[in-house]
Protein backbone atom coordinates (compact mmCIF):
# COMPACT_ATOMS: atom_id res chain seq x y z
CA UNK A 1 0.00 0.00 0.00
CA UNK A 2 1.55 3.55 -1.12
CA UNK A 3 -0.13 7.19 -0.98
CA UNK A 4 0.95 10.45 -2.54
CA UNK A 5 1.52 13.22 0.37
CA UNK A 6 -0.38 16.30 -1.18
CA UNK A 7 -1.01 18.71 1.03
CA UNK A 8 -4.02 20.44 1.13
CA UNK A 9 -3.62 23.67 -0.61
CA UNK A 10 -2.20 21.51 -3.38
CA UNK A 11 -5.56 20.08 -3.88
CA UNK A 12 -8.36 21.53 -6.24
CA UNK A 13 -11.90 22.32 -4.07
CA UNK A 14 -13.55 19.30 -3.38
CA UNK A 15 -17.28 19.71 -4.37
CA UNK A 16 -19.63 17.10 -2.46
CA UNK A 17 -23.02 16.43 -4.03
CA UNK A 18 -25.54 18.87 -3.50
CA UNK A 19 -23.29 21.78 -2.15
CA UNK A 20 -22.39 20.16 1.39
CA UNK A 21 -19.75 21.53 3.01
CA UNK A 22 -19.22 18.37 5.50
CA UNK A 23 -20.22 14.79 4.87
CA UNK A 24 -21.03 13.66 8.32
CA UNK A 25 -20.36 10.30 9.40
CA UNK A 26 -21.16 9.10 12.79
CA UNK A 27 -20.14 5.50 13.87
CA UNK A 28 -21.49 3.00 16.41
CA UNK A 29 -18.81 0.09 16.89
CA UNK A 30 -20.31 -3.27 17.91
CA UNK A 31 -18.06 -5.01 18.52
CA UNK A 32 -17.48 -8.27 20.65
CA UNK A 33 -14.60 -10.29 22.45
CA UNK A 34 -13.95 -13.28 23.49
CA UNK A 35 -13.75 -13.16 27.94
CA UNK A 36 -10.71 -15.54 27.41
CA UNK A 37 -7.97 -16.66 24.79
CA UNK A 38 -5.66 -19.85 25.17
CA UNK A 39 -2.55 -17.72 26.02
CA UNK A 40 -0.79 -16.65 29.13
CA UNK A 41 0.46 -13.67 27.93
CA UNK A 42 -1.45 -10.58 28.88
CA UNK A 43 -4.87 -10.45 26.83
CA UNK A 44 -5.58 -6.79 24.58
CA UNK A 45 -9.11 -6.49 24.69
CA UNK A 46 -9.55 -3.96 21.77
CA UNK A 47 -9.46 -0.26 23.58
CA UNK A 48 -8.61 1.13 27.28
CA UNK A 49 -9.48 -1.01 29.91
CA UNK A 50 -11.89 0.41 33.12
CA UNK A 51 -9.78 -1.00 35.15
CA UNK A 52 -5.91 -1.17 34.46
CA UNK A 53 -4.24 -4.12 36.37
CA UNK A 54 -3.11 -6.68 33.08
CA UNK A 55 -4.71 -10.00 33.39
CA UNK A 56 -3.43 -13.20 31.16
CA UNK A 57 -5.26 -14.36 28.20
CA UNK A 58 -6.47 -17.15 29.86
CA UNK A 59 -7.24 -15.43 33.16
CA UNK A 60 -11.23 -14.21 32.56
CA UNK A 61 -11.52 -10.26 32.81
CA UNK A 62 -14.77 -10.09 34.13
CA UNK A 63 -14.72 -5.62 35.03
CA UNK A 64 -13.59 -5.52 31.37
CA UNK A 65 -15.63 -8.09 29.84
CA UNK A 66 -18.68 -7.15 31.31
CA UNK A 67 -17.85 -2.86 31.08
CA UNK A 68 -17.84 -3.68 27.54
CA UNK A 69 -20.81 -5.94 27.40
CA UNK A 70 -22.87 -2.93 28.99
CA UNK A 71 -22.92 -1.08 25.55
CA UNK A 72 -24.27 -5.11 24.11
CA UNK A 73 -26.98 -5.03 26.18
CA UNK A 74 -27.88 -1.78 27.12
CA UNK A 75 -26.13 0.96 25.92
CA UNK A 76 -26.02 0.42 22.23
CA UNK A 77 -30.49 0.18 22.46
CA UNK A 78 -30.50 3.69 23.93
CA UNK A 79 -27.91 5.02 21.48
CA UNK A 80 -30.46 3.22 18.65
CA UNK A 81 -33.42 4.97 20.76
CA UNK A 82 -32.03 8.57 20.29
CA UNK A 83 -31.62 8.44 16.78
CA UNK A 84 -34.66 7.18 15.98
CA UNK A 85 -36.24 9.74 18.06
CA UNK A 86 -34.10 12.39 16.27
CA UNK A 87 -34.76 10.60 12.46
CA UNK A 88 -30.95 10.44 12.50
CA UNK A 89 -28.67 7.84 11.15
CA UNK A 90 -25.02 5.95 11.89
CA UNK A 91 -22.92 4.01 9.68
CA UNK A 92 -21.92 1.27 11.83
CA UNK A 93 -18.61 -1.67 11.89
CA UNK A 94 -18.88 -4.82 13.11
CA UNK A 95 -16.52 -7.93 14.09
CA UNK A 96 -17.35 -11.01 12.17
CA UNK A 97 -18.35 -12.87 15.93
CA UNK A 98 -21.19 -10.35 16.59
CA UNK A 99 -23.36 -11.69 13.72
CA UNK A 100 -23.13 -14.93 15.94
CA UNK A 101 -23.10 -14.01 19.19
CA UNK A 102 -25.00 -10.74 19.41
CA UNK A 103 -27.22 -10.86 16.30
CA UNK A 104 -29.74 -8.44 18.05
CA UNK A 105 -27.23 -6.18 17.52
CA UNK A 106 -26.82 -6.28 14.20
CA UNK A 107 -29.98 -6.76 13.09
CA UNK A 108 -31.21 -3.25 14.45
CA UNK A 109 -28.74 -2.17 11.96
CA UNK A 110 -29.88 -3.41 9.01
CA UNK A 111 -33.76 -3.50 9.75
CA UNK A 112 -33.16 0.71 10.30
CA UNK A 113 -31.65 0.01 6.39
CA UNK A 114 -28.00 1.78 8.10
CA UNK A 115 -24.77 1.15 6.55
CA UNK A 116 -22.72 -1.95 7.81
CA UNK A 117 -19.31 -2.48 7.23
CA UNK A 118 -16.97 -5.41 8.48
CA UNK A 119 -14.40 -4.89 11.10
CA UNK A 120 -12.38 -7.69 11.74
CA UNK A 121 -13.19 -11.39 12.90
CA UNK A 122 -13.00 -10.72 16.94
CA UNK A 123 -12.06 -7.35 18.11
CA UNK A 124 -9.40 -8.67 19.86
CA UNK A 125 -7.52 -10.41 17.69
CA UNK A 126 -5.30 -7.95 15.52
CA UNK A 127 -4.34 -7.82 12.01
CA UNK A 128 -0.90 -7.14 13.32
CA UNK A 129 -0.41 -9.80 15.18
CA UNK A 130 0.15 -11.27 11.72
CA UNK A 131 2.11 -8.57 9.97
CA UNK A 132 4.67 -10.92 9.13
CA UNK A 133 2.06 -14.03 8.22
CA UNK A 134 -0.14 -12.65 5.12
CA UNK A 135 -1.60 -16.29 5.04
CA UNK A 136 -3.13 -15.89 8.16
CA UNK A 137 -4.30 -12.48 8.26
CA UNK A 138 -5.96 -12.77 4.50
CA UNK A 139 -7.26 -16.29 5.73
CA UNK A 140 -8.91 -14.11 8.89
CA UNK A 141 -10.00 -10.83 6.06
CA UNK A 142 -11.55 -13.68 3.88
CA UNK A 143 -13.50 -15.52 6.67
CA UNK A 144 -14.83 -11.74 7.94
CA UNK A 145 -15.49 -11.01 4.56
CA UNK A 146 -17.46 -14.28 4.14
CA UNK A 147 -19.29 -13.67 7.48
CA UNK A 148 -20.41 -10.49 6.75
CA UNK A 149 -22.38 -11.35 3.16
CA UNK A 150 -23.98 -14.70 4.88
CA UNK A 151 -25.51 -12.56 7.16
CA UNK A 152 -26.30 -9.67 5.17
CA UNK A 153 -27.16 -11.39 1.88
CA UNK A 154 -24.34 -8.57 0.48
CA UNK A 155 -20.70 -8.14 -0.07
CA UNK A 156 -18.90 -5.78 2.42
CA UNK A 157 -17.50 -2.47 0.37
CA UNK A 158 -15.44 -1.57 3.32
CA UNK A 159 -12.99 -2.57 5.97
CA UNK A 160 -11.95 -1.26 9.12
CA UNK A 161 -9.46 -2.93 11.87
CA UNK A 162 -9.81 -3.94 14.96
CA UNK A 163 -8.11 -0.85 16.77
CA UNK A 164 -7.14 0.22 13.55
CA UNK A 165 -4.04 -2.13 13.26
CA UNK A 166 -4.25 -2.87 10.09
CA UNK A 167 -0.74 -4.15 7.74
CA UNK A 168 0.78 -2.97 4.72
CA UNK A 169 -1.02 -6.28 2.80
CA UNK A 170 -4.58 -4.85 4.67
CA UNK A 171 -5.74 -2.42 1.89
CA UNK A 172 -4.59 -4.78 -1.01
CA UNK A 173 -6.49 -7.48 0.17
CA UNK A 174 -9.33 -5.72 0.30
CA UNK A 175 -9.30 -4.00 -3.02
CA UNK A 176 -8.32 -7.75 -4.71
CA UNK A 177 -12.02 -8.57 -2.94
CA UNK A 178 -13.71 -5.36 -4.46
CA UNK A 179 -14.08 -3.18 -1.50
CA UNK A 180 -14.32 0.15 -2.39
CA UNK A 181 -12.68 1.78 0.69
CA UNK A 182 -10.52 1.41 3.71
CA UNK A 183 -10.91 3.36 6.91
CA UNK A 184 -7.56 2.37 8.83
CA UNK A 185 -5.57 5.80 7.88
CA UNK A 186 -6.56 8.61 9.92
CA UNK A 187 -4.10 11.60 8.84
CA UNK A 188 -6.60 13.48 6.97
CA UNK A 189 -10.06 15.61 7.00
CA UNK A 190 -10.81 14.43 3.10
CA UNK A 191 -10.98 11.09 1.25
CA UNK A 192 -8.11 9.98 -1.20
CA UNK A 193 -6.86 7.19 -2.97
CA UNK A 194 -5.02 4.49 -1.87
CA UNK A 195 -2.45 2.63 -4.44
CA UNK A 196 -2.26 -1.50 -4.37
CA UNK A 197 -1.16 -3.57 -6.24
CA UNK A 198 -4.76 -4.65 -6.62
CA UNK A 199 -5.60 -1.50 -8.03
CA UNK A 200 -6.67 2.09 -6.25
CA UNK A 201 -9.38 2.06 -2.78
CA UNK A 202 -10.99 4.92 -1.24
CA UNK A 203 -9.30 6.03 2.42
CA UNK A 204 -12.27 7.17 4.26
CA UNK A 205 -11.04 8.07 7.23
CA UNK A 206 -11.55 7.02 11.15
CA UNK A 207 -10.54 9.00 13.77
CA UNK A 208 -8.92 8.21 17.06
CA UNK A 209 -9.13 11.94 18.53
CA UNK A 210 -12.76 12.54 17.54
CA UNK A 211 -13.27 9.84 19.40
CA UNK A 212 -15.19 8.49 22.61
CA UNK A 213 -12.19 6.80 23.79
CA UNK A 214 -10.42 9.61 23.44
CA UNK A 215 -12.15 12.42 25.02
CA UNK A 216 -13.91 10.27 28.42
CA UNK A 217 -11.69 7.36 28.67
CA UNK A 218 -8.11 8.79 28.17
CA UNK A 219 -9.18 12.04 28.49
CA UNK A 220 -11.38 12.34 31.35
CA UNK A 221 -13.79 14.63 29.56
CA UNK A 222 -17.23 15.32 31.38
CA UNK A 223 -20.58 15.50 29.09
CA UNK A 224 -20.44 19.35 28.80
CA UNK A 225 -17.03 19.06 27.27
CA UNK A 226 -17.69 15.83 25.40
CA UNK A 227 -21.10 17.77 23.44
CA UNK A 228 -18.40 21.00 23.07
CA UNK A 229 -16.10 19.26 21.55
CA UNK A 230 -17.92 17.59 18.83
CA UNK A 231 -19.65 20.85 18.06
CA UNK A 232 -16.96 22.95 17.78
CA UNK A 233 -14.83 20.36 15.40
CA UNK A 234 -17.82 20.31 13.22
CA UNK A 235 -18.41 23.99 13.09
CA UNK A 236 -14.44 24.57 12.04
CA UNK A 237 -14.91 21.96 9.45
CA UNK A 238 -18.36 23.52 8.06
CA UNK A 239 -16.64 26.40 7.89
CA UNK A 240 -13.70 25.44 6.43
CA UNK A 241 -16.09 23.13 4.03
CA UNK A 242 -18.02 26.90 2.32
CA UNK A 243 -14.20 26.19 0.68
CA UNK A 244 -13.34 22.73 -0.19
CA UNK A 245 -15.09 19.53 1.47
CA UNK A 246 -14.45 18.15 4.26
CA UNK A 247 -15.14 14.71 6.04
CA UNK A 248 -16.00 14.47 9.99
CA UNK A 249 -15.92 11.30 12.05
CA UNK A 250 -17.00 10.49 15.20
CA UNK A 251 -16.48 6.92 16.64
CA UNK A 252 -19.16 5.78 19.10
CA UNK A 253 -18.64 3.03 21.51
CA UNK A 254 -21.71 1.84 23.12
CA UNK A 255 -20.14 1.18 26.23
CA UNK A 256 -18.73 4.37 26.78
CA UNK A 257 -21.52 7.08 24.33
CA UNK A 258 -24.39 4.91 26.07
CA UNK A 259 -24.07 5.48 29.14
CA UNK A 260 -27.04 7.44 30.80
CA UNK A 261 -24.95 10.30 32.08
CA UNK A 262 -23.33 10.81 28.81
CA UNK A 263 -26.26 10.50 26.07
CA UNK A 264 -27.39 14.21 25.93
CA UNK A 265 -23.52 15.13 24.47
CA UNK A 266 -24.91 13.10 21.55
CA UNK A 267 -28.17 14.19 21.63
CA UNK A 268 -26.82 18.03 21.46
CA UNK A 269 -24.33 17.29 18.69
CA UNK A 270 -26.89 15.54 16.35
CA UNK A 271 -29.32 18.34 16.94
CA UNK A 272 -26.89 20.94 16.28
CA UNK A 273 -25.73 19.40 12.80
CA UNK A 274 -29.70 18.63 12.00
CA UNK A 275 -29.42 22.81 12.22
CA UNK A 276 -26.58 23.16 9.43
CA UNK A 277 -27.86 22.95 5.51
CA UNK A 278 -24.87 22.01 4.42
CA UNK A 279 -24.25 18.47 6.32
CA UNK A 280 -24.15 15.62 4.13
CA UNK A 281 -25.03 12.77 6.27
CA UNK A 282 -23.28 10.04 4.15
CA UNK A 283 -22.64 6.35 3.96
CA UNK A 284 -19.00 5.54 3.67
CA UNK A 285 -19.76 3.59 0.62
CA UNK A 286 -21.28 6.51 -0.84
CA UNK A 287 -18.63 9.07 0.12
CA UNK A 288 -16.09 5.95 -1.74
CA UNK A 289 -18.12 5.59 -4.89
CA UNK A 290 -18.93 9.48 -5.75
CA UNK A 291 -14.79 9.77 -4.66
CA UNK A 292 -13.53 7.11 -7.24
CA UNK A 293 -16.21 8.78 -9.96
CA UNK A 294 -14.95 12.54 -9.33
CA UNK A 295 -11.47 12.12 -7.75
CA UNK A 296 -9.23 13.22 -11.10
CA UNK A 297 -11.43 17.00 -10.17
CA UNK A 298 -9.92 17.04 -6.97
CA UNK A 299 -6.62 15.91 -7.88
CA UNK A 300 -6.09 15.81 -11.38
CA UNK A 301 -3.93 13.21 -12.36
CA UNK A 302 -4.21 11.05 -9.55
CA UNK A 303 -3.80 6.97 -10.22
CA UNK A 304 -7.07 5.93 -11.73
Amino acid sequence: MEYDYIPLPQRQPLKWPGGARVALLITFNLETWDLTKDTDKPYYAGGPAILPDVLPGNVADFPNFTWREYGQRVGIWRLFELFDTLGAKASCTTNAVTFQRRKAMTDAVLERGWELLTHNWEQGELLTNFAHDPAREREIILASLAEFEKHTGRKSKGWLSSSLRGTMQTADILAEQGCTFYCDIMNDDQPYLLKTPSGPIVSVPYSNEINDFTFITRKNYTTDQFAQALIEELDVLYEEGATTGRIMNIGLHPHVSGRAHRIRAIREFIEHAQSLPGVWWATREEIADWYLANHESHIPGQLA
